[in-house]
């Protein structure tokens, strides 16, 4: 058989035979998550208008010190520090944040655009070296699998805040009544949302039956991951999409900019 040698061609940075649209697909990554991480740091800062009724903002659940009733355990302590700025978010959003952050679809959307790690395939990127994530400080990466566990109690208290979203202050009595509205709605979709992409891990797919040999042993649990795995991408922008939603008509409607519609 006739050896036909290849030689390796160093591509400068951005140069490609491709004559598609590659920058298309980074670009748009490039423009969505800044928006999102530009809102997400606005509204984590802002430390008010994050409640309305029985409404409490995802970027801010659980609220574990604050001025709403849904505070675990009251306000602010008076031994915080006065020169660290305080807002309920700051305490709970480096939680699920981070396990974004480390995630394995979102490392690999804004190593490319942020990056240019490399923007696309077959494009030249702008640095001579590959370290990899075995070196700091990519190696954190790795703690993904320990921010999977902290994810997955995330759903279940956004869970309760939908059930809690559920019952309505009631004048007449002075106490709660029971009700959905839009705001219900919207806080329940983004759990659902949030639900799927968590539950759509690659690391809760591996624990669930990924690691075995035979696949066909795996039961049930591994194949409801699988197909949600299966959609990683989409729900990592359905879900991002609907908590900041949430939290912006929580906002909207706190500073009387909406008004929340009762369906019953």
């Amino acid at each position: 058989m006739q050896v036909i040698p290849v030689t390796a061609v160093r591509r400068g940075f951005g140069t490609t035979s491709r004559r598609d649209t590659w920058w298309a697909a980074p670009l748009a990554v490039f423009v969505g998550l800044s928006a999102f991480v530009v809102y997400a740091t606005w509204a984590a800062f802002q430390g008010a208008h994050y409640t309305y009724g029985p409404y409490l903002s995802p970027f801010y659940s659980p609220e574990i010190f604050g001025d709403s009733p849904h505070a675990w355990f009251g306000p602010k302590p008076a031994a915080w520090p006065a020169l660290l700025p305080f807002s309920p978010a700051l305490l709970i959003l480096p939680f699920p944040g981070l396990f974004r952050f480390t995630c394995y679809y979102y490392r690999g959307a804004y190593y490319k655009s942020f990056w240019a790690d490399p923007p696309s395939c077959a494009v030249g990127e702008p640095r001579k070296s590959y370290w990899g994530e075995h070196s700091f400080p990519l190696i954190l990466q790795n703690a993904h699998r320990f921010f999977m566990w902290v994810a997955l109690v995330f759903i279940a208290l956004l869970a309760y805040d939908v059930w809690l979203a559920m019952w309505f202050p009631d004048p007449a009595t002075g106490g709660t009544v029971f009700g959905i509205g839009i705001g219900t709605l919207i806080l329940g979709v983004n759990v659902v949302l949030l639900a799927c992409y968590t539950w759509g891990c690659h690391v809760l797919r591996h624990l669930v039956g990924g690691r075995r040999d035979d696949q066909s042993q795996c039961g049930m649990a591994y194949a409801c991951v699988s197909g949600l795995n299966g959609r990683h991408q989409l729900f990592a922008w359905c879900s991002l999409f609907s908590v900041m939603s949430s939290d912006l008509y929580v906002r909207l409607c706190s500073m009387g900019i909406l008004t929340d519609l009762r369906l019953f």
